[in-house]
């Protein structure tokens, strides 16, 4: 196992501003790391929750924690480059400016119901972004790390998939996924570009706006709203906490092993959406549930294994369910204490 040290290395992120790539640049920064930031703060960012294109139940709270990510890369002095990605010319030269060793990929519409929805934005924000930085970063990088999904699998036919499975997207963002995973190692193929794929699988913690399913439950319980749950609640998801999907990036980035590779980076075990609500009960204990038919389009998933990224890069997630959620939900609470005007139509 080679290792490289984080210490000085040069990591750019492009769509960096986001849930993922904020959470990431302040963990490689305080290993030491010369980490630097591309985004054009739109997708799920400062711009569109200004105009509130996106219809978010509460801009105001979304504006709060855009501005605390903002706050905190300032205050650990990581770069901000405001540039949107599709614009091939100007990353090609921002890329040049941050010379990066390592170029961390995570520009994309994120959210499967709104790729659905919207396929040509997902193309336009996903697969060109994609295209461009990939481009850029052949003959130049020593790394190229691209955010993929569990979403690539569909259907799970087994109660566990590893990396080896079978894929079978479910719809417009499953396959997207899949066509970036498959165009970032054509580019293996052809220009000999290092890469390594992540597949995280249902992602919560502190600053997301993602309108992921942890964030809404918090969210409609703190304003006293209704929770629908998608069928009975029996439904897995192999939910992971933000800070073991960044370290795990850590590890694939300081270990050669993790170069040319696919890797599941999630806790390593489903739990049922019942169980989420379960927890916030016991913040919440007035809640409202209700049940309401499963989307079609999303697939019936369940544990991804980890054994793969815990052999080759030594990754052991550490925050279950049990002990990530309840973190998420004080931040919340701690939150709304720091910025009392939130308070306004909630519950706090």
């Amino acid at each position: 196992m080679s290792i490289k040290p984080i210490k000085g290395r040069r990591i750019t992120i492009i769509g960096g501003a986001g849930f993922i790539g904020h959470n990431m640049a302040l963990h490689l920064k305080s290993l030491g790391a010369e980490v630097s930031l591309i985004d054009g703060l739109e997708v799920n960012n400062l711009t569109s929750v200004i105009g509130n294109t996106d219809n978010l139940p509460h801009p105001e709270l979304s504006l709060a924690v855009i501005n605390e990510r903002l706050q905190l890369l300032r205050q650990a002095d990581i770069p901000l480059l405001v540039q949107d990605a599709r614009d091939y010319h100007a990353l090609s030269h921002l890329l040049a400016k941050t010379n990066p060793q390592v170029i961390v990929h995570l520009a994309a519409v994120s959210h499967a119901n709104r790729s659905n929805k919207d396929p040509y934005s997902t193309f336009d924000h996903s697969f060109r972004t994609l295209e461009n930085a990939l481009d850029n970063a052949k003959g130049r990088v020593e790394q190229f790390i691209y955010f993929s999904s569990s979403m690539v699998y569909g259907h799970f036919k087994e109660s566990q998939v590893d990396e080896s499975t079978h894929c079978e997207p479910l719809g417009i963002y499953g396959a997207l996924k899949f066509g970036g995973e498959k165009l970032v190692i054509a580019y293996n193929q052809v220009f000999g570009l290092p890469y390594t794929i992540i597949r995280p699988s249902a992602l919560y913690g502190e600053r997301c706006i993602s309108r992921r399913v942890g964030q809404i439950f918090i969210e409609n319980a703190l304003f006293g709203k209704e929770i629908t749950i998608n069928g009975d609640g029996s439904d897995g998801l192999d939910f992971t906490y933000i800070q073991d999907l960044v370290d795990g990036i850590t590890k694939a980035i300081e270990n050669d092993n993790a170069i040319n590779q696919i890797f599941n980076l999630t806790y390593g075990s489903a739990r049922t959406i019942g169980d989420m609500i379960k927890i916030l009960r016991i913040y919440f204990p007035n809640i409202t549930v209700r049940s309401i038919p499963k989307d079609a389009l999303m697939p019936d998933r369940g544990t991804l294994s980890v054994e793969k990224a815990r052999s080759l890069i030594g990754y052991v997630p550490g925050w279950s369910l049990d002990r990530g959620y309840p973190k998420y939900i004080e931040w919340y609470k701690d939150l709304f204490e720091r910025n009392p005007s939130l308070c306004k139509g909630s519950s706090c």
